[in-house]
């Protein structure tokens, strides 16, 4: 089998150097400079430092018409960039009659697409589909045991991305349930900052465990709304990448939480990242989202609010302590609204 990764970061990277054992994979990084150094030192020093690469792994700068022009010979292509890069490469690919699919999570901004309307928009004639859960790119570059979403409408689509991933170190699940995985992402990276804050201000285990857990009823409140199943939120895609996400120290957006309850600036968290944290730049278009379909979210409009600098970490806190109580399992309300509380 032949696969093209476009997208050099650290995800990309890892699940790049994990295909190389029973693939020729080709990785294609946008930077000239980095593709020569991984090729000439098998490292990706800026995002997977210290973890050797498999020599047979491929690293190039090419164009991408070249990649995926007439006699491209690969038989799938996964795009690794964030969400922002999600819609140009799309449209580079649109041509081409092998399997597409993506590894982002989050929902672009200004359109307010998750990433299989993006895909319907832009390049609606492929085989497309979502590799996704709960996965920290450092763990599965070192080989650490790892369970993923293979999610797609189209069973073939399925079927290749578990021959091409599934292995000793990394199990494939697959799934038809695209919306379901794809919100699962997106959500999970919102909740992570809430988690965060909550974690950087000392509130202990039991808030913690309180936000996880009401978080995870939004998430699946708002997957449902959309056309999701909510037996997904359940699985690795939504409980699983919940808790490694709102829990890990490995999380990016988590860390954004902890380091605006330290009292940084929203920029100041972001430059020291040094990395790209999806939950950012998802929050108002996820939120934005649920207010359009009569969806409660609460912890998401708290995080946009902090986000946005409408309120400090304290006031968040009060804010969502002061809530009206209510039952915590709630029917869908009348004339179809899902999981609005009354």
């Amino acid at each position: 089998m032949r696969i093209t990764v476009i997208g050099a970061g650290a995800w990309g990277t890892a699940l790049a150097a994990v295909a190389c054992g029973r693939a020729q994979v080709t990785l294609h990084a946008r930077s000239c400079e980095q593709a020569t150094a991984m090729s000439q030192q098998h490292l990706n020093t800026r995002h997977l430092p210290g973890i050797p690469l498999p020599p047979a792994l491929h690293v190039v700068c090419n164009p991408l018409p070249q990649l995926c022009g007439p006699g491209h010979g690969q038989d799938l292509f996964v795009i690794a960039t964030p969400m922002a890069g999600l819609r140009p490469t799309l449209q580079a690919l649109a041509h081409v009659r092998v399997p597409v699919v993506w590894l982002c999570k989050g929902i672009e901004a200004g359109s307010g697409q998750l990433a299989h309307e993006v895909q319907q928009q832009v390049a609606p004639d492929l085989q497309a589909g979502v590799l996704s859960g709960p996965s920290f790119a450092q763990e599965v570059a070192l080989g650490q045991p790892a369970a993923l979403v293979a999610a797609s409408s189209h069973e073939g689509v399925r079927d290749l991305l578990v021959q091409a991933f599934h292995g000793p170190s990394l199990r494939i699940y697959a799934n038809a349930d695209v919306i379901g995985v794809e919100v699962g992402g997106a959500v999970k990276n919102v909740l992570a900052i809430a988690t965060g804050l909550c974690d950087g201000l000392a509130l202990g285990l039991n808030a913690r465990a309180a936000l996880i857990t009401r978080g995870l009823a939004e998430m699946t409140r708002l997957g449902v709304a959309l056309g999701g199943r909510a037996e997904t939120f359940m699985g690795l895609s939504g409980l699983g990448d919940l808790v490694l996400t709102t829990t890990g120290d490995l999380s990016r957006n988590r860390r954004v939480g902890l380091l605006l309850a330290q009292g940084q600036s929203l920029q100041q968290a972001l430059d020291s990242l040094g990395h790209v944290a999806e939950g950012v730049y998802s929050a108002r278009t996820v939120a934005q989202r649920a207010h359009s379909l009569g969806v409660d979210m609460p912890i998401t409009d708290a995080v946009v609010s902090l986000l946005e600098g409408r309120s400090q970490p304290a006031q968040v806190l009060r804010a969502l302590m002061g809530r009206d109580p209510r039952g915590e399992l709630v029917p869908p309300a009348p004339g179809g609204a899902v999981g609005r509380n009354p």
